[in-house]
């Protein structure tokens, strides 16, 4: 069974269902509002473990009302949340706004998010250790992203980070980081080129791969997915699909990539079936409630079964 450890953030989405967005001091009237369990690196996980993952989530949620449902909801899909440490300063919480087009925007305050510590990733490293891949995204302290790069790296195991949201890192991370799998935007803003089309995505990764990177793998959405590996381009077309709401695509890709790595299957076979799993996440509403277990990836996949 593959092992999937995830060092990140737990975060309550309260979804508002726009025509369209907003513009700068409008007030508009909304199509519908939910609220559902998020946050990057709870969704990863419990992506992760509906693939059927052993996983094991390490961070701080709220000592709250929020906090409950989230660990509820993650460990109704089977993940590990042991680690998890119960905090005051309150459940990180976010408001999405989703258009008619699926697409969304998104404000986070991360919250208890940015009490996880150094020691709290100590306190986990033997489940870092014993991993086949860990887990990272940028809403917590980058500090103890460090660490846990540390650890994993010490030990062998892989590490995929998911450079979300966006902002510049140090360098280090790109010699030490196995994959990162930055969507569009965030690729923009790492490596400071425009990525518009597949050959911008190419020109991108290749940014970051001159500053150590091995493996970048630029999600795009509805124009496919770009894959740099050692030096080879290689581009994956898009997955057609009924898109409804697009929050959690990138966690799902990220999430089921870790596990079908951890199978053995090849990069590109492994980003292809990602990618799959992550057009399949926007064919529902919500964050964790979209995310699709083994079985639906089967019935999608039909005949070519995993």
């Amino acid at each position: 069974m593959a092992k999937v450890a995830v060092v990140g953030s737990f975060v309550m989405d309260f979804i508002f269902e726009t025509p369209r967005r907003p513009l700068k001091g409008e007030s508009i009237i909304g199509k519908s509002f939910g609220m559902a369990p998020g946050g990057k690196g709870a969704n990863q996980a419990m992506q992760a473990a509906l693939m059927g993952a052993e996983t094991h989530m390490i961070g701080r949620v709220g000592n709250d009302v929020f906090g409950d449902s989230i660990l509820e909801s993650l460990s109704r899909a089977g993940v590990n949340v042991e680690c998890v440490i119960r905090d005051s300063a309150g459940t990180g919480c976010s408001g999405v706004i989703l258009d008619s087009e699926g697409d969304n925007s998104i404000v986070m305050v991360p919250r208890a998010n940015m009490a996880c510590s150094v020691s709290d990733v100590d306190a986990a490293a033997d489940i870092i250790r014993g991993a086949d891949v860990l887990l990272l995204q940028l809403e917590i302290p980058m500090k103890v992203n460090a660490r846990a790069v540390k650890i994993a790296k010490k030990a062998g195991v892989r590490i995929i980070m998911d450079p979300a949201p966006a902002c510049p890192i140090e360098d280090s991370y790109y010699k030490d980081v196995t994959i990162m799998t930055p969507n569009e935007t965030e690729a923009r803003i790492l490596s400071g080129l425009d990525v518009n089309d597949v050959a911008g995505a190419e020109a991108a990764a290749r940014e970051l791969a001159a500053r150590g990177l091995r493996t970048a793998i630029i999600t795009m959405g509805g124009n496919g997915t770009l894959l740099l590996d050692a030096g080879e381009a290689i581009f994956l077309p898009p997955v057609k699909v009924d898109v409804k709401d697009t929050t959690a695509a990138g966690d799902a890709f990220t999430g089921s990539l870790a596990v079908f790595l951890s199978e053995g299957k090849p990069l590109a076979e492994a980003a292809k079936l990602a990618g799959t799993v992550g057009a399949l996440a926007t064919t529902k509403y919500g964050a964790q409630p979209s995310l699709p277990d083994r079985q639906a990836l089967r019935s999608f996949l039909g005949d070519n079964l995993i």
